[in-house]
């Protein structure tokens, strides 16, 4: 095992997990990223490589146990130590319930929260040897709340939070930090832009989450004493209705 401090961010793009990769990049990590499309993630690696730090992108479906297990393997083998990892996968599909067939009611619990449990697991089984780390969930305004159309999503949002609660009681007591952050707005994603009704005015007046600025959490996150450590973090823009 190479003597670097590794973060993982699974689902990574190029908004909200590159972002977080980037601010990990910035603080000496070596960044390793993980999304099912490798190739999508390539040029952004490539980016990061050029700026000057240590990037590295992998393809894995995260709702498929072998693919994960040797997810870990590898990065702890060939690149170095695992001291952070973020959850980061969506699947933000809005359906009426009378639209909603079993098989993408399941999918989308595969997605945001079947996958979070296989990526919680092995990250929670590597640290546990050290008695240190970092694993944080990336949650929405669905882990709290079911909103109407938003019956799968809130579903496996709740799932991944009562997940990151049970991990964190386990862990926290073993030196291992979980970490449940609520994005409750939009980010500044091309969807986002090309979608959001309200998009222009809302970003005229500093009302859209900025990825770079929202990363910075996780890195505080991660950096925070142990006597004072956060569980729940909810995070909006000041104009945000909560």
């Amino acid at each position: 095992m190479k003597d670097k401090k590794v973060a993982l961010v699974v689902g990574a793009g190029d908004a909200i997990g590159g972002a977080i990769a980037k601010a990990y990049a910035l603080k000496g990590f070596t960044v390793c990223m993980a999304r099912r499309n490798a190739q999508s993630l390539s040029a952004y690696t490539e980016t990061l490589r050029t700026e000057g730090f240590d990037a590295h992108g992998y393809g894995v479906d995260a709702r498929n146990e072998e693919q994960v297990e040797q997810l870990f393997a590898d990065i702890e083998a060939n690149i170095g130590v695992i001291e952070v990892v973020v959850f980061n996968i969506g699947a933000n599909v809005p359906m009426s319930i009378l639209d909603t067939t079993a098989k993408k009611f399941y999918k989308i619990w595969e997605m945001a929260c079947f996958s979070g449990f296989l990526v919680g697991r092995e990250a929670a089984r590597k640290m546990i040897q050290r008695n240190s780390g970092t694993i944080i969930f990336t949650g929405a305004t669905a882990s709290v709340r079911g909103g109407a159309s938003f019956g799968a999503f809130a579903s496996a949002k709740h799932g991944l939070r009562a997940l990151a609660q049970s991990m964190a009681r386990e862990l926290g007591p073993k030196n291992i930090h979980v970490a449940h952050v609520i994005i409750d707005a939009a980010v500044e994603t091309q969807w986002i832009k090309d979608n959001h009704p309200d998009y222009a005015t809302l970003s005229s007046k500093d009302g859209v989450v900025q990825p770079a600025d929202l990363a910075t959490n996780y890195v505080m996150l991660h950096e925070q004493p142990r006597n004072a450590w956060t569980f729940e973090l909810d995070i909006r823009p000041w104009v945000e209705k909560w």
